[in-house]
């Protein structure tokens, strides 16, 4: 049956995961006889077990000369105002004789604070989770850490009344993380981690989907080899991570790195196989490689990178040949060489600039002589022009004196 009011199933499940963690807060004992815990910033009250009623009584500080400042005596008890980590120590109380009536060891700290807390599954069956406490309470703490499972199928809930509720097993090797064993890769759970310290405790409710939280181990048994005779190729191999199941319907997707071990930008290439033929290799230098992982479906995140692994591609031979050439004419052109025995004479440094001068003297002597050429060419064609239009001119007014002589005389004889 649904809530009628937003929300209030929400609110009934914190409330009754608080109860539960305040239930647990503060263990019956800390398997420490003698030990008084306080809170730092609080009055503390040490009694005197073992005082008669009305009978007074001396306190002491083991290694002092006196007790805190402010302390005082208040029927047979030592009252400790604002207790600070200072005050922490071992107070012992006398009667009037000096006879110890009672000793007692008083550690100072704070309340817990609500844990951090993340989780991860490295396949689909299982998941952990890590915490670390937000506050430095300088006092013994444990963790309570149980889960409950959000979405129950009906016969799940005739099973279990409670919810599926189950402890998230705790790891004594691997203090701050538990596990959550035979988990559902389609389903979300809630983790509760309660801190717990003599003072008091709290708690962090964390809501897990495992598709959000699958990140594989890293590859295993990267190997890569140089091909022969393909001067830029390596192939490299690599194994499922042993933590994945062995299950057909959970595959893993694969990103391979790769770079020469003197370059720092990696290449990157993805593939699904377990095997990739890196065609772009530089020969004859060395490269490091290494992959990571993630779900074919691309649920949660990258595994980390794998471990190096190194390769050197085969050397092309016709650069092999060259360079082998190459090399040969170097040692013979030394061995064809005079002696390296210092020279007597001095070097001289400035016979480039010498030559420099020369080139650019002869460069600005070919300019004017190309000049000179060219005005001359000029004087001669235009001199050649003027002469011909001076033996135009005469010609003309011969031609025209000869018509006008002719006139006068045809007009005689008409």
């Amino acid at each position: 049956m649904r809530s009628p009011i937003p929300g209030l199933g929400r609110v009934m499940v914190f409330l009754a995961a608080a109860l539960a963690s305040a239930s647990l807060a503060v263990p019956e004992g800390w398997g420490e006889e003698g030990v008084q815990y306080g809170q730092v910033g609080t009055d503390v009250t040490l009694s005197c077990t073992g005082a008669h009623a009305g009978s007074p009584v001396q306190w002491r500080r083991a290694g002092a000369a006196a007790l805190p400042e402010g302390s005082a005596i208040q029927q047979g008890s030592l009252v400790l105002p604002r207790a600070s980590l200072a005050t922490a120590g071992t107070y012992s109380c006398h009667d009037e004789d000096s006879g110890l009536l009672h000793a007692v060891s008083l550690r100072l700290g704070y309340l817990p604070g609500v844990p951090f807390v993340s989780c991860r599954a490295s396949d689909y069956e299982n998941f952990s989770c890590s915490w670390t406490s937000s506050v430095e309470t300088f006092l013994p703490t444990r963790y309570i850490t149980t889960y409950r499972k959000k979405s129950l199928t009906g016969e799940e809930k005739r099973r279990n009344k409670n919810g599926h509720v189950g402890p998230c097993l705790q790891d004594l090797s691997r203090p701050g993380t538990c596990t959550v064993h035979g988990s559902e890769f389609w389903s979300s759970y809630r983790l509760n981690i309660t801190e717990v310290n003599p003072l008091g405790s709290s708690f962090r409710l964390l809501d897990v989907t495992m598709q959000a939280i699958i990140k594989p181990d890293p590859p295993e048994g990267l190997v890569v080899e140089p091909i022969p005779l393909a001067p830029r190729r390596l192939h490299v191999s690599w194994k499922y991570p042993s933590s994945w199941p062995k299950e057909p319907h959970f595959q893993l997707r694969f990103r391979l790195q790769y770079r020469p071990i003197i370059h720092r930008s990696w290449s990157v290439v993805e593939t699904v196989n377990l095997s990739e033929v890196i065609t772009d290799a530089f020969a004859g230098l060395e490269h490091v490689v290494q992959v990571s992982a993630k779900d074919f479906l691309d649920a949660g995140n990258w595994s980390e990178w794998s471990a190096e692994a190194r390769a050197t591609p085969v050397r092309d031979p016709a650069t092999m040949a060259s360079e082998e050439t190459t090399t040969n004419a170097s040692l013979e052109s030394l061995a064809e060489e005079p002696s390296q025995a210092p020279n007597p004479e001095p070097i001289n440094r400035s016979d480039t600039l010498e030559k420099m001068a020369i080139l650019v003297s002869l460069g600005i002597f070919a300019f004017f002589i190309l000049a000179a050429v060219l005005v001359v060419t000029i004087l001669i064609w235009l001199r050649v022009r003027k002469h011909s239009k001076d033996e135009t001119k005469p010609h003309s007014f011969l031609v025209a004196a000869t018509h006008l002589k002719a006139l006068p005389s045809e007009s005689r004889c008409g």
